[in-house]
C-alpha cells in the first residue's frame, strides 16, 4: 500500500514494530522529520517491541516448564 493511498499518520505502530515495506518506511521516515504528533506518539509506542518480545518468551518458557512438568 503506497503512502498516497492512506493517512501516513496510520503508520506509527508499524513503524514502530518495524513490519513497514521499505517504500512505505522511507515515506514514514520522512514524514517523521517534520510530525511532532508522529514523533511523540512514536515515543510513547517505543517500548511496544521489547514487551511483546518479553510476554513471547515469558508464554514460552511457561509453556516448556507445563512440558516438562508432566
Amino acid at each position: 500500500m503506497s503512502p498516497s493511498s492512506r493517512d501516513v499518520h496510520e503508520d506509527v505502530a508499524a513503524y514502530a514494530l518495524g513490519v513497514l515495506d521499505e517504500a512505505d518506511h522511507e515515506a514514514f521516515e520522512s514524514h517523521l522529520m517534520s510530525c511532532e504528533a508522529c514523533q511523540v506518539e512514536l515515543r510513547e509506542l517505543s517500548e511496544v517491541p521489547g514487551l511483546l518480545d518479553a510476554v513471547r518468551r515469558d508464554r514460552s518458557n511457561s509453556l516448556d516448564d507445563d512440558r516438562t512438568s508432566r
